[in-house]
This record gives C-alpha cells, structure tokens and sequence, in this order.
C-alpha cells in the first residue's frame, strides 16, 4: 500500500485542485455575465428548445473579448461579447452562433465536465508514474518526456469530447430545421475570428480537432443519418 500513497496522493490533490478551478470558473461567469437578448439568437435557441421538448435554453453572454463560446460546470450556456461583436460586424451569423450553442449543450448533455474531472486526474497520476519510471533511465530528461506524454493523452481526451459535442451539434441543428450548413461555416471561420496558430503544432497535442476534420466528421454523419 505504501508504494501507492504517492499516486493516491497527487490523484486526491489534483482533484482537489480541479474542484477549486471549477468553482472559480463558475463565480467569475455568473459574476461577469448576463442574460442573452438578441432576438435573431434567442428565437434559434427557442427552436432548438422546441426540437428537445424543452421550455426554452437560457443562453447568457460572458463580458470578455474573446471569441468563444463555454458550458458552465453547472450546465449553463454562454457566447461571449466577442462573439457578438462579431455578429455585429456582420462576420458572423445568428445561426453559426446557434451552432456554438448547440456544441456547448453536447458538452453538458453528454456530461463532459465530468469526465473531464476523471480525466484530468487520469492524467496527473499517468504523469507520476511515467516520471518515477522514466527518471530512473533518462534522468532530468525523464520528467519532460513524462510531462509530453500526459499531456498528448489529455489532448487525445478532449478531442474525442469535441468531436461528440459536434454530432450533438449537427443531430440537433438537422432536427430544428437549421441545418448543420452554419455549423460547418463557423468552422472554416474560426481560425481567423480567434486568430488560430496551431498549424505549426503536432496534431497529438492539439486540444481541439482540425477544422477539415471536423467538418469531415459532420458530413460523415449527416450521410450515415440521411442517406
């Protein structure tokens, strides 16, 4: 037992940690946000809703700059400002934004957050295993190679979340009569509006899919759900 306490240790304090991150992510939101008002959002939103048997899908904005959108820990949606910015400006449209929520609701529905917990913890006890073994061999060197290890099997976890919350997505957008056509449209935009340099990064250590990928994996299934 005492070769574990170690493991259990850094497991018990990474969930610990992780639990903080997600209460501190949930005050700043519910402190910084709003509730969504723009009519061409919301009335998409509302179909979406009706889709899923649902009253409605409250839809809050996040007061930052960036482009994005999140689920909260507690299953709330957001789009921030700068999202609506780009609305405004005509870059974006009322239903590519639909689109946005219509992943965030995915990640909720399919309990992402937490598996992400397990996950991250998976990952912390991967990283002190690897590390005791590996300093044995490589030392020094043992710990980065320790370190690129868990954190390629993090990025690989979320991917596969990413991918899921994007077939929720494009199930939900077809039944609502919009059509995945936004959803693959946001895509190809999305690495100008948040000004994506991961060209350069190996695909291994990517937290989010290509958007060729993505958008592949969306007209996969719209042919498996439609053909």
């Amino acid at each position: 037992m005492s070769k574990f306490l170690p493991l259990i240790l850094v497991a018990v304090y990474a969930l610990a940690m992780l639990r903080f991150s997600v209460w501190r992510t949930r005050k700043t939101l519910e402190a910084n946000s709003r509730p969504l008002t723009d009519p061409s959002i919301t009335r998409l939103a509302n179909r979406m809703a009706a889709a899923m048997g649902l009253p409605g899908i409250r839809v809050n904005v996040f007061e930052i700059d960036a482009v994005n959108g999140l689920a909260s820990p507690d299953g709330q949606i957001y789009l921030t400002r700068g999202f609506l910015n780009r609305k405004a400006r005509g870059e974006v449209t009322a239903e590519e934004l639909a689109s946005v929520i219509a992943h965030e609701m995915g990640h909720v529905a399919l309990g992402h957050m937490r598996r992400r917990m397990i996950d991250f913890t998976g990952q912390n006890a991967v990283f002190v295993m690897l590390s005791a073994l590996l300093n044995r061999f490589l030392p020094f060197v043992g710990i980065w190679i320790a370190n690129l290890i868990s954190t390629a099997l993090m990025a690989r976890l979320s991917r596969r979340d990413e991918f899921e919350a994007d077939a929720y997505a494009s199930a939900l957008l077809i039944k609502a009569g919009i059509g995945t056509g936004p959803q693959k449209s946001l895509f190809r935009k999305l690495d100008a509006l948040t000004q994506n340099r991961a060209e350069g990064i190996p695909a291994w250590l990517l937290s989010h899919p290509k958007t060729a990928e993505r958008i592949a994996a969306i007209e996969a299934n719209e042919a498996r759900w439609l053909g």
